[in-house]
């Protein structure tokens, strides 16, 4: 789509300037000369050509286009450049805006206006000063490009915004798949490494206890002892990995994880020097640990004693992983590889949406270079160096300020300024501070609004101090653009956030305020038309329709962008819901078959143990290490899988944590020692659902979520969540601590505070958990 329209739209503005000249002049039976007709196939052509290419180098194409206009639209007759020097330089204006950052906008935009100013410059046929009457065109020049202006940074953000969103829900659907996985692959591990070891330990030392208690008596009370401690700290271990608690304690970051693998292969001998960046949780931060660890099990391999570095670079377009050692003594260059690592290395990059590449350096080592996703999250603009933003401003002072265009201009007699300040001078003036005021309407459109009132109350200041004589209803409807733009930016922002406190009071206060405004402004005119109340009544009515349209236009645009946010929260909602359930499901499955066989198995070996029975100790012993193993071949295979998904609790808050930050938001989660390790199933849910629509209702800003406990209630509170804060969502959350008797706070416009009674009123003992709720 942006080929089409970057080859078409020059094409389409190119026929419009056609018929306006010379098809016009040709209809009223005016032949241009041969001489103007060169001059404008060549001037068009240029503007044409330039505009085509205008994404790909914006900032020259806008220079061209003003200098080819400048230059034709003197000699050529009126109308010649009335299309191409008003809607081609908007454009070229409108392309730099959404292609460039904001700085560089401005520069250009201001160099633009400052040049034609000094300069006396015409890029349409129309002069900018006083000797076109009223200085009128100045005016609307520089209407023109305020508007071409706003309308690129506009369509800039809202790109970047779509962007983001996309990127966000990308991410979020491949974490759907990946969590469940995840979680299945974490308790299997740690199945693995904590019990299987301590209970292989058991067997192994109380079979030699029993093997030798004929000669060595003494052995068999150490291998009671070992066996009662062993068995304990199995079931304390068991009981951490049903499930983890959601704090930094407990969930190492990833760049950790990676300085501790760095470390275990320093202690194997290897010499590893390392350089890595914090990274988020998620398959980017997964999918880099593993390409680090096989890689550096390739270089032991292969290359063992090679001095080896690591570098993980965390990125806003890419995170970069790089593994490469040097040549080891005496290795031969054929072993460097074998194929099966290599392609168990693409896939780990594969599956995080990244590429891998490999191969020898020039020096005989080798090298694994990743390219990974960078950051989730709408990533900041890099920084631009001061050096260059000093050569942009130089250049421009340059372009400014440069006599060579303007003395190739050819001109007409010049005509004298006159006396006084011309009103398209003041004009202008109030025009430009409201198009600047209009920057800040989407952090803070009221107080955008009350300026817009406050400048629109100078015009008629501005008409008798200019002496206007020119059109009387022009200052009104000049003053009227940004105002109205001002209002439509309160409607949106109240009908996004669902807020109709306003009503009409608002845009009934702005229509009072111009109308007064145009009724001072057109009675000023010499050549005022009819009497003062006519004039009066024609300004309320205007000025009333105005205000309404907007406000109409403002409104029915927020509720777009609060569907579409609607629909974009509830999609990525919907899918972290999924996800976290069914990792939830996947360890309630696993912790189901932990209570109901390895950790009895486990109790018998302790009661077995601190009973005395050495025989039955290792019998127990081994069932314990054979159910261990049934549940290890269970996890892998992903049987007996639960028909119904439990509904998720405060035990998923780490799972839920690990789905959010998955999509490049900051989460963190606190959970204080006063909370209770049980809860009622009422509170229990109702604290995770909180939770969880607090997050929902949160953005992207970086979220902190608090768990309490105080007086017999269970607190929550959340900071950096100011959607938490708007009616929709703190109905919600009101409505669920009700139903157990809490209360929500909101004080602040981006915290709230969760009470829930920490027994319920209906039935204080523990009801079985509900399989479904409808939300």
């Amino acid at each position: 789509m942006e080929r089409t329209d970057d080859r078409f739209l020059p094409v389409l503005l190119l026929a419009a300037q056609a018929l306006v000249w010379p098809g016009a002049a040709l209809l009223r039976g005016a032949t241009p000369s041969a001489a103007e007709l060169l001059a404008a196939v060549l001037v068009y052509g240029l503007v044409t050509v330039a505009l085509a290419v205008r994404r790909a180098r914006p900032v020259p194409v806008l220079v061209l286009v003003a200098a080819a206009c400048a230059l034709g639209a003197a000699p050529l007759p009126t109308g010649a450049l009335a299309v191409l020097g008003t809607a081609g330089v908007a454009l070229a204006l409108l392309t730099v805006a959404l292609e460039r950052d904001t700085a560089t906008t401005l520069l250009c935009v201001g160099t633009l206006a400052l040049w034609q100013l000094l300069h006396e410059l015409s890029l349409h046929g129309l002069g900018l000063g006083s000797g076109d009457g009223e200085g009128l065109a100045l005016v609307l020049t520089a209407l023109l490009y305020a508007a071409a202006t706003g309308g690129g940074l506009w369509l800039r953000r809202r790109r970047e915004a779509r962007r983001t969103a996309e990127r966000r829900l990308h991410r979020a659907e491949a974490e759907r798949h990946r969590l469940p996985a995840a979680e299945r692959r974490r308790m299997e591990r740690e199945l693995h490494d904590v019990s299987a070891h301590h209970l292989t330990a058991v067997v192994v030392t109380v079979e030699a206890a029993v093997g030798l208690r004929e000669r060595r008596p003494e052995m068999a009370g150490e291998a009671l002892e070992f066996a009662a401690s062993a068995g304990r700290e199995v079931t304390r271990a068991l009981s951490a990995v049903k499930a983890p608690a959601p704090s930094a304690e407990d969930l190492p970051a990833p760049e950790e994880r990676l300085r501790e693998l760095v470390a275990g292969f320093r202690a194997l001998g290897q010499p590893v020097t390392c350089e890595i960046d914090a990274l988020p949780d998620g398959a980017v931060a997964d999918a880099a640990y593993g390409i680090v660890r096989e890689a550096l099990t390739n270089v032991v391999r292969h290359a063992s004693g090679a001095a080896t570095t690591v570098r993980c670079a965390y990125g806003d377009a890419h995170t970069e992983v790089v593994v490469r050692n040097e040549p080891a003594a005496g290795a031969e260059p054929s072993g460097l590889g074998g194929g099966r690592g290599q392609n168990l290395l693409r896939g780990r990059a594969r599956e995080a949406g990244g590429t891998l590449a490999t191969g020898p350096t020039a020096d005989g080592g080798w090298e694994v270079r990743a390219l990974l996703p960078g950051r989730t999250a709408a990533a900041p603009s890099a920084s631009v160096p001061r050096s260059y933003r000093l050569a942009q401003a130089l250049t421009a002072a340059g372009l400014c300020f440069q006599p060579l265009l303007p003395v190739l201009v050819l001109r007409d007699d010049a005509v004298s300024s006159g006396s006084g300040v011309p009103a398209g001078v003041l004009f202008t003036l109030l025009a430009t501070a409201q198009a600047l005021a209009l920057l800040r309407l989407r952090r803070a459109p009221r107080a955008t609004l009350g300026v817009e009132l406050a400048l629109a109350a100078l015009w008629p200041a501005a008409v008798a101090a200019s002496g206007y004589a020119g059109p009387a209803v022009l200052p009104p409807v000049l003053s009227a653009l940004a105002t109205c733009l001002a209002l439509a930016g309160c409607a949106a922002r109240a009908a996004e956030e669902g807020d109709a406190r306003s009503g009409l009071a608002v845009p009934g206060a702005a229509a009072l305020v111009h109308a007064a405004a145009a009724t001072a402004s057109v009675a000023l005119v010499d050549d005022g038309p009819g009497p003062l109340w006519a004039v009066a009544a024609g300004a309320a009515a205007a000025s009333a329709g105005a205000a309404g349209a907007a406000w109409w236009a403002g409104a029915r645009y927020g509720v777009r962008r609060r569907g579409a946010r609607e629909a974009h929260e509830g999609r990525l909602a919907a899918w972290t819901e999924e996800a976290v359930r069914d990792a939830w499901a996947e360890r309630r499955r696993i912790t189901a078959g932990l209570e109901t066989t390895v950790l009895a198995r486990t109790a018998e070996v302790v009661e077995a143990a601190e009973g005395g029975e050495l025989s039955r100790t290792a019998e127990r012993a081994r069932e314990a290490l054979a159910a261990m193993r049934a549940l290890l071949d269970t996890v892998r295979d992903g049987e007996d899988r639960a028909e119904l998904r439990p509904q998720p609790t405060l035990q998923a808050l780490d799972l839920l944590v690990h789905q959010w930050r998955a999509t490049g938001r900051e989460v963190e989660v606190r959970v204080t020692e006063r909370v209770p390790e049980r809860l009622s199933a009422e509170v229990d849910l109702a604290a995770y659902r909180a939770a969880e629509l607090v997050l929902e209702a949160g953005n992207d800003e970086p979220a902190t979520l608090v768990l309490d406990a105080d007086g017999g209630e269970l607190t929550l509170t959340a900071t950096g969540v100011p959607g938490a804060a708007h009616r929709a969502a703190r109905e919600r959350l009101a409505a669920r601590a009700a139903a157990l008797g809490g209360t929500l706070t909101a004080d602040r416009p981006d915290a709230v505070l969760l009470r829930l009674p920490l027994t319920t009123p209906a039935n204080p003992a523990t009801p079985a958990l509900p399989q479904e709720e409808n939300r």
